[in-house]
C-alpha cells in the first residue's frame, strides 16, 4: 500500500507512527493509500524547522522573496494538468472542476507577487520638532494552515502565499482524506527557491492538530472546516497565546424575487448547489423562492438536474464525481429519509448510488419546513432544498437568522432590490446574480456570525493583516539646541 510521507527541512520524510489513515479513491471505493499520521515528535521537528529557517527567510530581501513567488507562480501554472489530476484522484471532483480550483489558488500566488507594494508602511515627517513617526510590518515567526478536504489545494494557496512572503515560515496540515497534493506544492515551493524548512507538511488528523496547538513556536494557527471544529481551535488556540482565525460552516441562501430570470436563476441554482458534489463551503444549499417564482423555479431546477452526468473522472463528460467517502455519502443520503421536505428529485435513484464508488445523485427537495434538519443543519452534500418565502422582507429575515453568514445571493432584475439586500444582509459575501460570490484574491474571504472566529479574513489584504504585526517607530536624532531634560508628557510643538 502506496504510503504518504510527511514533508520535513524541505524533504520527504516517511513516518514512524503505528496510525495509518486510508485514503481512498472516491470513484471506486477502493483504498489507494494511507496516511502514516504523524507522531508528536514528527510535528515538533517540522515545527522546529520552520522556527529554524524564519530568521534567514525574514531576512531575505523584498524582491527576493517576490522573485520566488514568481517563480512559484510559473510552476504551478505549468503544471495545473498534474495538480488537477492528482487532486480529483483522492477527492473525486472531476477534473475540470479540479482544474478550476488550481486557476483559483494562482490567484493567490499572484497578488502575494506584489509583496513589495503590500508590506509598505507609513511615514509622517515632523510629527513633533524633529520627530519623525513611521509604521513597520513584520512577520509573527511561524504559521501554521490547518486545511480542509474539499479544496486541498486552493486553501492552503490562500494561506501560505502571504504567509511566506510577509517572511513568516509555514506548517501545512492537509486533510487526511487526500493529502498528495500538499507534497507536490512543497516540491514546486523548494523548486521555486523557498529555503530548507520555511514550508513543512505533516500528515495526520486530530492529534497533529492538538499538537500544533500546543506547540510554543507557532505564532499562529488558521483554519478551514466545520463549525464545531472551527470554535475548538479558535478557543484552544486563543488559550495558548496564538493568533487564530478559523473558518467555519455555512448554509448559504440564494434569493430569487419574482422579477428574476427563471432561466438564469435555475441555471445558477444547479450549478451552485450540484458542482463539487455539493461539497463547497459556498455552495447554494437553500434557494428561498420569493412569491409566485417558486413554482416556475422548482419545474425549472427540477429539469435541468435530470440532464447532469454524474461519473468518475476518468469520464470526460462527466460534470460531477462521488462524494469524498463512503460515511459521508451515506449520511448525507440519510436526509432525503427525514421529514419536514417534499423530495422532488431523489439522487438515491441513481444506478451509480448503488456501486461501489461513492456516488449521491443530486437532489431536490420542496416545500422545507425551517425547523426540519434540511435547513438547520449543513448537508455538505448534492442536496438543495426550497424555502418558499411570501415577501422579499421574510427572505431577508431567513438570511439574517441563520446560524451562519459565509455567503449568500440574490436574482433580480430590480437594481433598487439588489442595492438595498446587499445593506440589509446580515453575511461576509454577497452576490447579485452571482451565486457563489467568492471573492477575487485582491479582496479577502470570510463569513460572519458561527462561520468565522477571529477578527480577520483569509487571504487578501486581511491575509496579509493576519500575517504580520505593525510596529510603530519614533525617532529623533541628536539636536544641541532641542535637547534637555522635560519629566512632562511627551506633546506635539
Amino acid at each position: 500500500m502506496r504510503e504518504i510521507p510527511h514533508w520535513i527541512d524541505g524533504t520527504e520524510v516517511s513516518g514512524t507512527g503505528d496510525r495509518r489513515l486510508p485514503v481512498y479513491d472516491p470513484a471506486t471505493g477502493e483504498r489507494q493509500a494511507e496516511v502514516v499520521a504523524a507522531t508528536g515528535p514528527e510535528v515538533r521537528a517540522a515545527v522546529r524547522s520552520a522556527a529554524a529557517a524564519q530568521p534567514g527567510w525574514r531576512a531575505a530581501s523584498l524582491s527576493r522573496r517576490a522573485e520566488v513567488m514568481f517563480r512559484f507562480r510559473d510552476l504551478v501554472d505549468g503544471n495545473r494538468i498534474q495538480l488537477a489530476t492528482l487532486l480529483s484522484a483522492e477527492h473525486g471532483k472531476t477534473v475540470a472542476d479540479a482544474a478550476g480550483e488550481v486557476a483559483r489558488g494562482l490567484e493567490n500566488v499572484e497578488f502575494a507577487t506584489g509583496a513589495p507594494h503590500l508590506l509598505k508602511g507609513g511615514y509622517s515627517e515632523q510629527a513633533a520638532t524633529g520627530v519623525d513617526v513611521y509604521s513597520i510590518r513584520q512577520p509573527l515567526g511561524v504559521v501554521a494552515g490547518i486545511t480542509p478536504f474539499n479544496f486541498p489545494a486552493m486553501v492552503p494557496m490562500w494561506m501560505f502565499c502571504t504567509a511566506l512572503v510577509a517572511g513568516n515560515t509555514f506548517v501545512l496540515k492537509p486533510s487526511e482524506k487526500d493529502p498528495s497534493v500538499s507534497l507536490l506544492l512543497a516540491d514546486l515551493l523548494r523548486r521555486a527557491g523557498l529555503p530548507d524548512g520555511a514550508f513543512n507538511v505533516v500528515q495526520g488528523d486530530r492529534s497533529a492538530v492538538e499538537a500544533l496547538i500546543a506547540d510554543p513556536d507557532i505564532a499562529a494557527l488558521s483554519f478551514v472546516g466545520s463549525t464545531p471544529v472551527a470554535r475548538s481551535v479558535y478557543e484552544a488556540g486563543t488559550r495558548a497565546g496564538k493568533r487564530v482565525q478559523a473558518l467555519g460552516g455555512a448554509k448559504n441562501h440564494m434569493v430569487v424575487l419574482p422579477d428574476a430570470d427563471v432561466d438564469a436563476a435555475a441555471d445558477a441554482a444547479v450549478s451552485a448547489g450540484f458542482g463539487s458534489a455539493g461539497e463547497r463551503c459556498m455552495a447554494v444549499s437553500v434557494v428561498v423562492a420569493v412569491g409566485a417564482v417558486a413554482d416556475r423555479l422548482v419545474e425549472a431546477i427540477a429539469e435541468r438536474i435530470g440532464r447532469i452526468r454524474v461519473g468518475p473522472a476518468s469520464d470526460p463528460d462527466a460534470e460531477m464525481g462521488p462524494l469524498i467517502t463512503g460515511e459521508h455519502r451515506d449520511r448525507v443520503r440519510s436526509y432525503l429519509d427525514r421529514p419536514g421536505g417534499q423530495v422532488v428529485v431523489d439522487g438515491r435513484t441513481l444506478p451509480a448510488a448503488d456501486g461501489p464508488g461513492f456516488f449521491l445523485g443530486p437532489s431536490l427537495v420542496d416545500h422545507v419546513a425551517t425547523d426540519s434538519a434540511y435547513y438547520t443543519d449543513e448537508i455538505f452534500g448534492p442536496v438543495l432544498s426550497v424555502v418558499r418565502a411570501r415577501t422579499y422582507d421574510e427572505a431577508v429575515a431567513l438570511v439574517n437568522t441563520c446560524e451562519y453568514g459565509n455567503g449568500t445571493a440574490i436574482f433580480t432584475r430590480d437594481g433598487g432590490a439588489a442595492r438595498r439586500f446587499q445593506y440589509d444582509v446580515v453575511c461576509g459575501m454577497v452576490g447579485v446574480n452571482v451565486p457563489i460570490p467568492v471573492p477575487v484574491a485582491y479582496y479577502s474571504f470570510g463569513g460572519w456570525k458561527a462561520s468565522l472566529f477571529g477578527d480577520l479574513h483569509v487571504y487578501g489584504p486581511d491575509g496579509l493583516a493576519f500575517c504580520t504585526r505593525t510596529k510603530v517607530v519614533t525617532s529623533r536624532w541628536p539636536d544641541p539646541a532641542t535637547s534637555g531634560v522635560d519629566l512632562g508628557f511627551p506633546k506635539v510643538r
